[in-house]
Order: C-alpha cells, then structure tokens, then sequence
C-alpha cells in the first residue's frame, strides 16, 4: 500500500544574505556565485534551532492537509544540522507539535526527504491502521559552515520543509542508491575531549570536493529519471515537473541536457533560498504546488543526490 501527498509546508528565516553581504566576508562576488551555482541569496537563521524550524513547516503542512497533531500516526524527519544528537529531530517536532504518534529521523544528508518517502512508503505497507505520516526536512546549514571557505559558505541556507501523507495509491515507483565513502562529501562530528583518543580529524564542518559532487550529481539525475521512465514505460511528455534537489542550477542544467530534455521541466527555487540540504526538495514541492502549476492527477518525478554518497528518485502521481 503506497499513499498521497495531501498538504506542504515550509519554513525559512526571515534574513536573507544575498551575494553581496557575502562579498563582505569572504573573497567572491555576485556575478562568481550566480553563475558557478545559480543563488543569489539565501536564508540564514539568527535565533531558531532546526527543530524550531522543522516544527514550523510541519505545522503549515498540517494546516494545508486539514491534520491535526494528534491525528498523526508517525513523524519521519531528517536533518544533518540538529540541535542535538539526542534527542532526535523528529521527537522535537513531535514535542513542539504536541503530537503523540511514534517518531524517528533517519540520515541521508541531501537525499534524506527521498529516503523518507520510501520509509514512509514500507510503514504504511507495515501497519494497516496507519492513515497519515507526517515527513520533514529541516536544516540549519549555517551552524556547520566554515564562514572562511567561499567554496562551501556561498552554497548553503537554512529551511525547513514537510509534507503530510495519507494512505492511498499516490506513490508510484522509487530508486534508491548509495555509493559509500567519506572522501567526497563529508561532515565530521566534535571529536570530543576523551583523554584516550588520538586519532585526528578535519573540523565539523562541511568538507566538499566541488568537482566530484558535480560529475556524481549530474550521472545520478540522468540514470535515476531514465530508471524510472524506462521501469515505468513512460515518456518524459508523461511527467509533468521534475523537482530535483537544489544544489546548484549548473548541475540541474547539465542533467537536463544529459537527458535531453528542456530546462523548462525542472522546477527550480536554488535562487532564492540555496541549497537547504534535505529541506530542500519539500519546499521546492511546496512552492511549486503554491504557483498553481502542479495539478491533481499530475505525474511528478523528485530526485535528489548528497553526501553518502547517496541519490535516490521516486515517481508519485500528485
């Protein structure tokens, strides 16, 4: 048993730090970082934890479903920039939301909300009384940023995007892939201060081979939409958008062309908030909803891609 999607939500700070206010911190420009990534600026928080944000989005997913809280029969986050280890991100939602339902988070960096669909996906399978989870990404990308590195600080912004699902036949077909290493994209923990361990390693901040992560990128984009076209017997004429993950719109754009297919296509957002990680992908849908452009019955393909290395797409009918 699959499900629908029947409510979105998201949540970004109020501050916006465009290209310019970063010229003032570390040596780059607008004209650099609009065309290497395509953002021009990004939310940053000054006060919210991610949870606080997570919770916000939940909140407006909820209230465009028609859901309450206490309705929910399990919460499913995923965050790589929480406020804490434990607990995890899903119960602070859960906590902030008053909601009782079972919660957990699972990790799979920018490929997360992907992999929460899927999740979601086995548990209505799993329990035949469930009738709605609620699925959040939520990131505070600027809490593990080196504000010294322009090569990664220019990228990333904070957000929080959800989705409330129900029970139903929405969820089509999925693909889900990893590539395990810690060479490309990484993001180390606080060693701590054990008085035993001598191992070093770098700062826990994001570590990211640019041109590596673009190559990887671009491949997973192709092979996972052909996956599902072909898996499915459809036509990209059969798909109405493509929401892909907002890393940075060259790597939308060579994907497109790989596949041979209109930039038009893709729904793209990355100009105005950057990449938010695993939000990133439910506030593109949500704003993509938000424009009128999405219609019921509509197919739609989300694919994403990020650290694991980890890329997963799926197929739903909106």
């Amino acid at each position: 048993m699959s499900f629908r999607i029947i409510g979105t939500g998201m949540y970004v700070p109020p501050k916006a730090v465009t290209n310019d206010d970063l010229a003032q911190i570390v040596d780059t420009n607008d004209e650099w970082i609009s065309k290497r990534v395509g953002v021009k600026e990004r939310r940053v928080s000054e006060t919210e934890f991610t949870s606080e944000m997570g919770a916000k989005a939940a909140q407006a997913a909820l209230d465009d479903a028609g859901v309450k809280a206490q309705d929910l029969d399990m919460i499913l986050a995923a965050s790589v920039s929480g406020e804490t280890v434990s607990p995890s991100m899903a119960c602070m939602v859960q906590h902030r939301l008053g909601a009782t339902c079972p919660a957990m988070e699972l990790n799979a960096a920018c490929a997360a909300f992907l992999y929460l669909l899927e999740t979601a996906a086995a548990f209505f399978a799993l329990h035949k009384d469930y009738k709605r989870i609620l699925v959040v990404g939520c990131e505070r990308m600027s809490g593990i940023l080196d504000w010294t590195d322009r090569s990664t600080c220019v990228i990333f912004g904070d957000g929080s995007g959800a989705a409330v699902l129900e029970r139903g036949e929405g969820y089509l077909d999925s693909v889900i892939t990893v590539k395990g290493g810690d060479d490309v994209i990484k993001i180390p923990h606080f060693l701590g201060c054990s008085p035993f361990f001598k191992t070093e390693q770098d700062t826990p901040y994001i570590h990211m081979k640019g041109q590596e992560t673009f190559k990887y990128a671009v491949t997973a984009i192709a092979q996972d939409i052909t996956t599902l076209l072909e898996r499915n017997h459809l036509t990209i004429d059969d798909i109405a958008w493509i929401v892909p993950h907002q890393a940075n719109k060259r790597i939308i754009d060579f994907a497109c062309h790989k596949l041979g297919i209109s930039t038009e296509k893709m729904f793209v957002n990355i100009e105005k908030y950057g990449n938010t990680s695993s939000a990133s992908v439910p506030m593109a849908l949500h704003e993509l909803k938000e424009s009128g452009k999405l219609q019921r019955g509509d197919k739609v393909i989300l694919c994403a891609f990020g650290g694991g290395l980890s890329n997963a797409a799926c197929l739903i009918e909106y």
